[in-house]
């Protein structure tokens, strides 16, 4: 009887045909390139698209000089270390400048925002002034200049609003509309199809029968592209069968430019999403030394870029945060994800083998005394999605971490720092 050699596995501490997580996050990026399709978009809707081209201020903002304050617009030179007193001849509302001569010696009541007159260069605030019918006394120290909000003070005609490549937030829209803009440029969003498969799996609303559970990766899939702003396909549950599997990929690959799956990326014998994207496209790798998370294909079908997630669940969150995350950022056209890593006290004892990296799901929370530690969520098993649930960071072991004892200092990633 020949020798039984058995084959890798991931029970194995290190698997020589895996990937270390830099070198795959390093795979990934090469084989992307950023979306060039663009669209014009109104304003409003251009919320959460990346800019395409570039904003060229037209206009000056503000258009004007204009008072800063409620008060009175005078001749700086009427300022002097006596008392001042000034004759009122007019009124400049916002939107209603005053347009007659104001001469030294004079000055007129201003409201905020109103333009300032040209023969004025100061604003007294209304406190600091004594009014006696037609005339005012100022009182205090001033300094010529003062309250005045030059043209341009904020953006200048010329000046590079924003940059191809910004991602329009709530403050943009309000700064594009200053300059009396109202369609911008924008790269279209991307469209990303998802499924899972398994045919154990049931959706919610379905009775469970001996033997299946509800699918859930879909919705947590669901919840953490919708923070990436992309079109979202959701194709349901296939079934563990190689012409269902195939026609499914074929299609989401038609209609987006990134597929996702979870599950079927083993080497089960019903685990056919490997063999697929050979046949269909092509693997660029498959396995990570990484736990959870280790059987990840990545490839191409054409030009669509897949991403074939392992089926437990806290797997899919894992591997979609650490690799998924950045790519659909990077072909959105955004600048590279930095991620937010920090040093803190780990008070629980970690049991871990040298040979793969491990993302154990953490507590950060302050001691008694308000310093910042961090704790495991307990047991660590990818089928455990409630350690997702309480967490609030990863706790990241490199491949050549052997555990950790209480009151070592270890890197930690929060999730507030994740998109």
């Amino acid at each position: 009887m020949a020798e039984f050699i058995p084959q890798e596995s991931c029970a194995d501490a290190h698997e020589a045909s895996s990937l270390s997580v830099d070198d795959a996050r390093q795979r990934i990026k090469n084989l992307i390139k950023p979306v060039t399709t663009w669209e014009k978009r109104s304003l409003r809707d251009a919320l959460g698209f990346i800019l395409d081209q570039s904003i060229i201020s037209p206009i000056n903002v503000p258009p004007h000089n204009n008072s800063a304050m409620d008060g009175y617009a005078i001749h700086g030179s009427d300022l002097n270390d006596n008392l001042v007193t000034l004759k009122q001849v007019g009124t400049a509302f916002a939107g209603q400048p005053y347009t007659g001569e104001i001469k030294p010696g004079q000055c007129i009541r201003i409201m905020t925002g109103a333009m300032m007159p040209a023969d004025c260069d100061t604003v007294i605030m209304q406190e600091h002034v004594e009014v006696n019918n037609s005339s005012i006394t100022l009182h205090g120290k001033h300094s010529i200049g003062q309250n005045v909000r030059s043209a341009g003070e904020d953006l200048q005609q010329g000046e590079e609003v924003l940059t191809s490549g910004h991602k329009i937030m709530p403050a943009d829209l309000g700064l594009i509309a200053s300059l009396g803009i109202g369609e911008i440029t924008v790269k279209r969003k991307l469209r990303v199809a998802f499924f899972s498969t398994g045919d154990e799996l049931r959706s919610i609303g379905e009775s469970l029968e001996e033997g299946q559970i509800y699918d859930s990766n879909r919705y947590t899939l669901y919840g953490m592209l919708k923070r990436h702003d992309v079109d979202i396909l959701d194709m349901g549950v296939i079934a563990d069968n190689k012409d269902a599997l195939r026609q499914a990929l074929q299609y989401a690959a038609q209609q987006a430019d990134v597929v996702l799956t979870s599950g079927g990326v083993s080497v089960g014998d019903a685990d056919y999403v490997k063999e697929m994207l050979i046949e269909l496209g092509h693997v660029d790798f498959w396995k990570i030394a990484m736990k959870p998370g280790r059987p990840l294909a990545f490839g191409k079908i054409n030009d669509t870029l897949f991403f074939g997630l392992p089926g437990n669940p806290v797997s899919v969150m894992v591997t979609f945060y650490q690799f998924v995350s950045s790519a659909l950022q990077q072909f959105s056209g955004l600048p590279e994800q930095v991620q937010q890593h920090m040093q803190v006290n780990c008070v629980s004892n970690i049991r871990k083998r040298a040979g793969r990296f491990e993302f154990q799901r953490g507590i950060l929370f302050q001691d008694d005394n308000g310093i910042t530690q961090v704790k495991t969520t307990g047991e660590q098993g990818s089928g455990i999605l409630r350690s997702m649930s309480i967490a609030n960071c990863f706790i990241l072991l490199d491949e050549q971490c052997e555990g950790i004892k209480p009151n070592t200092i270890v890197t930690v990633q929060p999730f507030s720092g994740l998109i």
